[in-house]
């Protein structure tokens, strides 16, 4: 069972909560979700950092697919053969003893650093699923090199959002 880790923007882009998305990444971000609930092991961390994310934003009452998942993973959390939890030790607010690169970590926007931090944490280096945030198609070279990968469910959304992000700038090589 391939585990992974899964950004916030997967669910809210799933829900069509994200602005300018196109209607292929809203496809791909909801088949990763089912994909995931179906035969996925999900990683979080021990203390509900992801988890409390995730309620911020999307409805377990509601019918989308970032609502489901949601549900699913809220009832499925203590069952080890879908969802592992891994301890994560907050050194200072929003810095992480298991980000895989202390020197990149300043840069990332303290909100994402729990997921590198996970997926670092876990024995099997889980892929994170990323969706819409194009800053990290500034990162994922440096956490590759440390054995995290990152997954872009949509690739051709997230190059145009790093051009209007960062207009002048070379446009990044995905992985």
């Amino acid at each position: 069972m391939n585990a992974v880790v899964i950004d916030t923007n997967v669910l809210l882009v799933a829900n069509q909560q994200h602005k300018n998305t196109s209607p292929e990444c809203v496809l791909s971000c909801t088949e990763k979700l089912l994909w995931a609930q179906q035969h996925g092991l999900i990683v979080i961390d021990d203390t509900y950092r992801i988890i409390s994310e995730y309620c911020n934003k999307p409805d377990i009452n509601g019918t989308r697919a970032g609502d489901a998942f949601l549900k699913w993973l809220l009832q499925n959390q203590s069952n080890t053969d879908r969802v592992h939890q891994v301890p994560i030790n907050e050194t200072h607010p929003d810095h992480y003893a298991e980000f895989p690169d202390q020197d990149l970590q300043p840069d990332f926007d303290a909100p994402d650093r729990k997921f590198p931090a996970v997926a670092n944490a876990h024995p099997d280096k889980p892929s994170i699923f990323q969706a819409a945030d194009c800053k990290w198609l500034n990162w994922w070279p440096a956490l590759h090199a440390t054995g995290v990968t990152v997954e872009f469910v949509c690739p051709d959304d997230i190059r145009g959002f790093y051009g209007n992000k960062f207009p002048g700038q070379p446009l990044p090589a995905l992985p």
